[in-house]
């Protein structure tokens, strides 16, 4: 098998980029509910209506239980069908493997696994609030110490993946792969069962510290993830001496420990897992996280009501057990980099963190960014800009996304907009990704006054340029707004989205003026061909101040002239221009 034929990863100057039959590929892609794809027939109902959404790509699960009902016995007829019909609407999918680990649950383990608790030991938890002397109680959650268990596991996981690669490697219906589902211990900070508390006892391995203390001394591509130095600032004195370490004495006598230990444990399970299956067909593979919210200032609940308490809860949980406790969140990350260097990246599922910091987070060290899991309102939809533009994501999936049609979808006229400026979008990524950004606009807070929304802006430099973006001009009630502007050289900028507008200050220190000399509106062909089509040089510039990319839905307010109208194709260019005058006529 020539694996460059495979859908694969290409580096880039900052990041990776998905190749699919030799070209970069840009996934726009949603994900369905949890069990959607155990039914062919039922998937039959949603492919031709996700592809008018303008999703190019489909998630979906394939569970353990299905494809392994009994042992040494597989069975792939459904997925077949689910392959062929995506096949068949041109569209692509990324499987989910839902093996042992799915929400911190065994909940997709065939009955021949779950009965058998013998050989395959169960998770063990405190029965109260952690800390209490409580008697332990079993869970439904596969112990990830258990050899047997990730061998099981390995095991269905490679046949899943010969088989894809029997049936679909001619044709690259399927482009990657998740590794097990939002993994973790939840109800308690770590396992206690009889192999974890054998595993806690022992020392810390030698080679995990190496790793740790040595990632210390890299140059900033390779340090440590900032999230987990804030919270292990004197790891490096832990282990400067050679004798045998526990857990407590590096990672502290706290629930912090716990984690770490399970993060290994997890981590080590996902590796062997993945590693099985990229023996016989290596995809591209990630694991998705389950994010904590130990900082409410990371955050994003504008929308959201209840109280903080309950926000903190339905966003992933302030504590190890709230959420998984050892998932890959950003202060495991290393562990997971040292256990399972298989996986080609750690994904989040993004709802109310945050967006740009969790992309921060999952960008650290040059990793590609994939969002498997995000919100499906307009909210997503938005955000989505932000991640594509300036962080150069493979796919921003929004999830549940079964039963919203494209004419109720938010997300069918912004990924539309993105499917035909895909090859504008993966050139900057791939070779100037310093010369793009990426922003959006939330609906305006009620009451804000025109002031307050005005400092609702990004500012970012773009070659020789300091660009400010607002929200567009507008007589009535402002609009929200998304947008990618991508720097073509000499002054000249691609603006692709609705809602905003945006003005440019030279940073030269001669300069006097800076304005804008051209503004057109082109137009854009399913290959992405760009033509023009209109000058926008009246109001549409504001005498050369700035350049408005109106919403599509406008709001005149009760303005007597109709200055601005609608955007159209959502496409422009731009051409900002600078004059440097002699100061006092010197």
């Amino acid at each position: 098998m020539a694996a460059l034929k495979i859908p694969h990863l290409k580096r880039t100057k900052t990041s990776a980029q998905l190749i699919v039959k030799g070209k970069p590929f840009l996934m726009l892609p949603c994900e369905t509910h949890n069990s959607s794809f155990s039914s062919s027939a039922y998937m039959d109902r949603l492919w031709a209506e996700l592809k008018n959404c303008n999703f190019n790509t489909i998630l979906g699960s394939v569970s353990w239980e299905c494809i392994e009902p009994h042992e040494g016995h597989f069975d792939f007829s459904e997925l077949d069908r689910i392959i062929l019909a995506a096949r068949g609407h041109g569209l692509h999918l990324v499987l989910l493997w839902f093996g042992a680990y799915k929400n911190g649950t065994s909940s997709y383990a065939p009955g021949w696994v779950k009965r058998d608790f013998g050989r395959f030991p169960r998770v063990r938890i405190r029965g109260g609030e952690a800390g209490d002397a409580s008697p332990l109680k079993t869970v439904e959650v596969l112990s990830p110490f258990s050899q047997a268990a990730w061998e099981a596991d390995g095991r269905a996981f490679a046949a899943l993946l010969q088989h894809v690669r029997d049936i679909d490697e001619e044709h690259s219906t399927v482009l990657m792969v998740q590794v097990e589902n939002e993994c973790g211990v939840l109800g308690d900070s770590r396992d206690r069962s009889r192999l974890a508390e054998e595993a806690f006892a022992k020392p810390v391995p030698r080679s995990l510290l190496q790793y740790l203390a040595g990632k210390e001394e890299e140059e900033e591509g390779g340090r440590l993830h900032p999230e987990f130095e804030k919270r292990f600032p004197e790891l490096r004195s832990a282990v400067l001496d050679r004798g045998a370490k526990s857990w407590e004495e590096v990672f502290g006598q706290s629930e912090l420990a716990d984690e770490m230990l399970m993060a290994a444990a997890y981590a080590n399970f996902l590796g062997k897992v993945c590693g099985a299956g990229k023996r016989e067909y290596p995809l591209p593979m990630f694991a998705n996280v389950w994010l904590n919210t130990n900082n409410p200032s990371f955050l994003d609940i504008d929308d959201l009501p209840g109280a903080m308490g309950e926000a903190l809860a339905v966003a992933g949980g302030t504590k190890p057990g709230a959420y998984p406790s050892g998932g890959p969140c950003p202060h495991a990350i290393d562990i997971y980099r040292f256990y399972a260097p298989e996986l080609d990246m750690l994904a989040p599922d993004v709802y109310l963190q945050k967006y740009e910091w969790v992309c921060q987070q999952y960008r650290h060290a040059s990793q590609p960014l994939f969002l498997p899991e995000q919100r499906a309102d307009g909210r997503g939809a938005r955000r989505a800009w932000l991640a594509y533009g300036t962080y150069a994501a493979l796919g921003c999936s929004p999830f549940g996304i079964d039963e919203t049609s494209a004419r109720e979808s938010e997300f069918t006229t912004p990924y539309g907009l993105l499917s035909k400026m895909q090859t504008h979008i993966l050139e900057a990524q791939a070779n100037h990704p310093e010369h793009m950004i990426g922003f959006f606009f939330d609906e305006p807070r009620d009451g804000a006054s025109p002031a307050e929304l005005q400092q609702d802006s990004w500012t970012h430099t773009l070659g020789e340029f300091r660009l400010t973006i607002t929200r567009s001009f507008t007589m009535g009630k402002p609009t929200p707004g998304y947008g990618i502007i991508i720097h073509r050289g000499d002054g000249r900028f691609l603006l692709l989205g609705q809602g905003f507008q945006v003005s440019f200050t030279s940073i030269r220190a001669s300069a006097t003026y800076t304005g804008i000399l051209d503004f057109t509106e082109l137009d854009v062909d399913a290959e992405g061909n760009l033509s023009g089509l209109r000058k926008l040089n009246g109001d549409q510039r504001m005498g050369g101040e700035l350049a408005i990319m109106p919403s599509l839905e406008i709001d005149r307010g009760a303005f007597p002239i109709w200055v601005t109208q609608p955007a159209s194709t959502m496409v422009a260019e731009c051409t900002a221009y600078v004059i440097e005058e002699p100061v006092n006529g010197v």
